[in-house]
């Protein structure tokens, strides 16, 4: 009994130092632990869990027993003592058994949720760098379109000016045919006074003559 949990308490502290350190084990152990808890596995290793529990206990028992029997009797017996210690050291070692198994099973958890984390902490990288691109992709455009839009307003604004320079330069010829034109009904009026001024002449001429 005692050899055969030195030997289950030895390969769970081997089974412990390949979960804690990354080697090529790690995986296969990994790998066995989770089809373990698959299935029928977890209720398997409840009842033998159970079962060390149980004997845990009557090694317990069977010491207070003992150490009754040892109170009662005034004397120290030394099958009593062999039995005693025997006792003492099986439930001490099923004990650091049951305790490395929960240490086992803890490890166990917590590496398949760094695991399941690592995976989504990748996903989310992933998704940010696809925004990332995407809003490069749409300042972009954006700039493009910016770029654009400066172009047809400097466009414009030449356009303007021509128009502006061509409203100024009518304006302009505009006025001056104005000028011209108030010139020439003056120079109208003038030559109607002239001509009725030359008209008067003539009949006081003929009335003279006549």
């Amino acid at each position: 009994m005692i050899q055969l949990l030195f030997t289950v308490i030895a390969t769970q502290m081997a089974l412990i130092l390949t979960l804690l350190f990354r080697t090529p084990l790690r995986k296969l152990v990994i790998f066995t632990l989770d089809r373990l808890k698959r299935g029928k596995g977890p209720i398997v290793v409840q009842t033998i869990a159970g079962t060390v529990f149980v004997v845990l206990l009557s090694s317990v028992y069977s010491m207070l027993k003992i150490h009754n029997r040892m109170v009662e009797a005034g004397e120290v017996n030394p099958t009593d003592q062999v039995l005693m210690s025997n006792h003492l050291l099986e439930a001490s070692l099923m004990g650091f058994l049951l305790f490395l198994a929960l240490m086992i099973d803890r490890l166990h958890h917590y590496i398949r949720e760094l695991r399941l984390l690592r995976k989504t902490m990748e996903v989310a990288k992933k998704q940010i760098r696809a925004s990332e691109d995407a809003s490069a992709e749409k300042l972009k455009a954006l700039g493009e379109e910016a770029t654009t839009m400066r172009n047809k307003i400097t466009k414009l604004e030449s356009e303007v000016e021509v128009k502006t320079k061509e409203a100024n330069d009518a304006e302009a010829e505009t006025d001056a045919l104005r000028k011209q034109s108030e010139e020439y009904l003056l120079e109208y009026d003038r030559l109607l006074e002239d001509n009725q001024n030359l008209r008067n002449q003539l009949e006081s001429i003929e009335h003279a003559s006549s």
